[in-house]
């Protein structure tokens, strides 16, 4: 390892860093000379952190054990503070890969909540794209924004409240997502602000609201609708008892992606949910026949 390697992983004023507790409990902190971080396991000073390498143990004042590490974009969205609830990450990834969502790109989200996929969607496009994030309620962007300045992703994401209802103001934006509980209300206003052959995306919690949307879909040009839902199954990491958590999260939301034609560009009779899915399990069908 060169020195230049290893100053690298040096903690540096500034940083956002994560504690560790011996028992998991995690706590991100953006490290300041004259900060200090407050527990019920002991006071941690951040200058006592701050040229140390990642990866280190330190302790409390009280003793009490914690790792110091770099935070995870997973442990950036769990542990920022929330008052709605959040996009989990096991979905946020996968949302970034069918959206194409890359460095450099325009981004359009609706609502913005507390900023948790607004978070992950400015990571994606940084250092050259921008995010932005559409919301009615002044003290959801509130602390949306604190979120995003506490992990230094501010200058990546432009903040507008107004109602969509009246349309978005941008137009050939790369990718959009609604994280609304009634998006088949929006569904003419997104394809305005997408370019053509854009991606759409959309998450909702129940199957009535998701049959609500695909309507407004089909009644507009899009095409390869798809409809998804993602569980993840966690697994106690012990070698000597390996077996599933006692308790998973077994729903988290449907979502719903789709691309953007230009008017008139979808052949009639032509499915606007015709996927990939549906496509591989035709191409099986034929092959057994």
């Amino acid at each position: 390892m060169t020195g230049e390697q290893v100053t690298s992983n040096l903690a540096r004023e500034g940083d956002v860093a994560l504690l560790l507790a011996g028992d998991g409990k995690r706590f991100i902190c953006r490290l300041c000379a004259g900060e200090r971080l407050e527990t019920h396991r002991g006071i941690v000073e951040h200058r006592a952190l701050i040229g140390l390498p990642y990866g280190s143990l330190v302790t409390s004042h009280l003793n009490y054990p914690f790792y110091l590490l770099r935070p995870s974009t997973s442990d950036l969205i769990r542990e920022i503070k929330r008052i709605s609830q959040i996009v989990f990450p096991k979905d946020l990834g996968y949302i970034l890969l069918k959206l194409a969502i890359r460095p450099g790109c325009t981004v359009i989200e609706a609502g913005t909540g507390s900023g948790g996929l607004t978070l992950g969607l400015a990571q994606a496009v940084m250092p050259t794209g921008r995010v932005i994030s559409y919301d009615v309620r002044a003290d959801m962007q509130a602390l949306a924004r604190k979120n995003l300045a506490l992990v230094g992703l501010s200058d990546y994401v432009t903040f507008k409240l107004h109602d969509i209802a009246q349309g978005f103001e941008e137009r050939d934006a790369d990718a959009l997502f609604l994280d609304l509980p009634n998006p088949w209300d929006y569904v003419a206003q997104a394809h305005a602000a997408l370019k053509s052959g854009g991606f759409f995306g959309a998450l909702v919690p129940t199957a009535n609201q998701v049959i609500a949307l695909l309507s407004a879909l089909e009644a507009q040009p899009f095409i390869a609708v798809e409809v998804e839902e993602l569980i993840l199954r966690p697994y106690k990491p012990a070698s000597t008892r390996l077996r599933p958590v006692d308790r998973i999260v077994g729903h988290t939301g449907y979502l719903i992606f789709a691309r953007t034609l230009l008017p008139g560009a979808r052949e009639p009779g032509m499915k606007p949910e015709a996927s990939e899915m549906e496509a591989n399990n035709h191409e099986d069908e034929e092959e057994e026949a």
